[in-house]
């Protein structure tokens, strides 16, 4: 399997969590000229956009330390491109990272951050 094929899969793994929690999909793999959003869902009045990321290995750092400053900044100016074009009712918005590492088992662990952004 392609690092393009398993990314995908599990982005919808993840997708398929996140509705269990009661979350709603939007769209998915939201592109603007300056970056792309994984997953754009709706929790409750809150719209959420939503980074996955994946590491097969703790090498090169974990999945949360690889969202950093600049690909934070890359997210925001997508959400902006989305708000901009896509009018939404809902009062508030969040930013949410799922980070998604493999198990032993062959299965994947997921992390949830909710409102990662918070401290950009």
């Amino acid at each position: 399997m392609s690092a393009r094929e398993q990314g995908k899969q599990v982005e919808q793994q993840v997708c398929r969590f996140l509705q269990k929690q009661g979350m709603q999909l939007i769209t998915r793999n939201y592109h603007s000229r300056g970056g792309e959003i994984d997953l754009i869902m709706q929790d409750r009045q809150t719209l959420v956009f939503i980074e996955v990321r994946f590491r097969k290995s703790r090498t090169f750092g974990s999945a949360l330390e690889s969202v950093n400053k600049i690909k934070q900044s890359r997210i925001i100016h997508t959400a902006e491109h989305y708000l901009q074009r896509h009018p939404v009712s809902q009062d508030a918005c969040r930013f949410d990272v799922v980070a998604v590492s493999p198990t032993a088992s062959g299965h994947y662990d997921f992390q949830w951050i909710k409102d990662a952004f918070q401290n950009h």
